[in-house]
């Protein structure tokens, strides 16, 4: 598995700090200390683009509307088709109810 390269007590220790946060305020937070604005808003649009490919959009209208280079596209297609399906994964777990009929 891929992932078993990047293990290490360095990563335990960090994912274990972002499984601990307990609201998105605290995650606003953390990784405003953490990360630079600009890493922030990739991992954020690398996530939008996985969306977007799972939704069937183009790679004309992902790059339009996320400014995601073709390469980053590739890229989050690539772990969309041979990866770990972590982002299907997040992205099931994120998506927003769909609103129930209310019925009369």
């Amino acid at each position: 598995m891929q992932i078993d390269k990047l293990r290490g007590k360095e990563l335990d220790q960090l994912f274990k700090a972002i499984l601990a946060l307990e609201n998105i305020e605290e995650c606003y937070r953390f990784f405003d200390d953490l990360c630079t604005v600009n890493e922030i808003q990739s991992l954020a649009q690398r996530l939008e683009v996985a969306r977007m490919l799972r939704e069937g959009n183009t790679y004309h209208k992902i790059e339009t509307e996320t400014g995601a280079s073709t390469a980053t596209i590739s890229r989050v297609k690539r772990c969309l088709n041979y990866g770990n399906e972590a982002y299907e994964m997040a992205l099931d777990r994120v998506k927003e109810p769909e609103t129930e009929k209310s019925e009369d």
